[in-house]
């Protein structure tokens, strides 16, 4: 990235940006044409830089979808540096980008399921629906990572979650994700009970999801 605009992002200052967009008109689109980029976005989404990252949404929505080197979306590092306040606004700026998959194929809601944030991942599923039937590059959803990562409550928050949309498309999204495979062939209900008989890890509520059909 640019020097200046480096600076810029690490300020915060969106008369800063501005300043420097005034000397020189093409800086924020020479850093979009490249299809890998750390942008200013990025960095202000890793530091918490509110104002400064909703006035690069309004210049640059673009940014909001572009991988760094690292395969990371802006998205990504906010939820990876617990900038749950920023998440969410980015969030409400473009809800889509809560499905876009980064490296390895996680989106931003399987780094919630990971890591963990209730209210985070409640949001996210209000703001995209869609996004629970996403799948990382070893075929797990958001529901295979948060019994693989012992997240109970985020568990409880996808349970209740996919009994809500039962009643709007007919079980259709609750079949396709709890039937999804990861490479290893396994559905989630099949990671719960392993858990269950090797680790002692009780998710019960699971049990009341129908089986898997034929």
């Amino acid at each position: 990235m640019d020097p200046r605009l480096q600076w810029v992002a690490q300020s915060g200052s969106v008369n800063a940006l501005y300043s420097l967009i005034q000397k020189d008109p093409c800086i924020l689109q020479n850093v979009d044409i490249l299809p890998f980029m750390h942008t200013p976005l990025h960095e202000a989404s890793s530091t918490g830089k509110i104002d400064l990252a909703m006035e690069l949404m309004i210049l640059k929505p673009s940014f909001a979808k572009k991988l760094n080197a690292d395969g990371f979306t802006p998205l990504h590092l906010a939820v990876e540096y617990q900038q749950v306040e920023l998440a969410l606004e980015l969030v409400k700026f473009d809800p889509s980008i809560v499905r876009i998959r980064g490296r390895g194929g996680m989106t931003p809601l399987h780094l919630v399921a990971k890591s963990g944030d209730v209210d985070l991942l409640t949001e996210f599923l209000l703001a995209c629906p869609e996004c629970i039937r996403d799948a990382n590059v070893n075929g797990e959803t958001a529901l295979h990572i948060a019994v693989t990562n012992d997240r109970y409550e985020e568990l409880k928050v996808l349970r209740g979650w996919m009994q809500r949309i039962r009643k709007s498309d007919a079980s259709t999204t609750e079949i396709q994700v709890l039937n999804k495979r990861d490479r290893e062939g396994n559905t989630a209900l099949h990671l719960a009970a392993y858990k269950n008989n090797h680790q002692a890890c009780s998710y019960p509520f699971l049990n009341s999801f129908p089986g898997p059909v034929s």
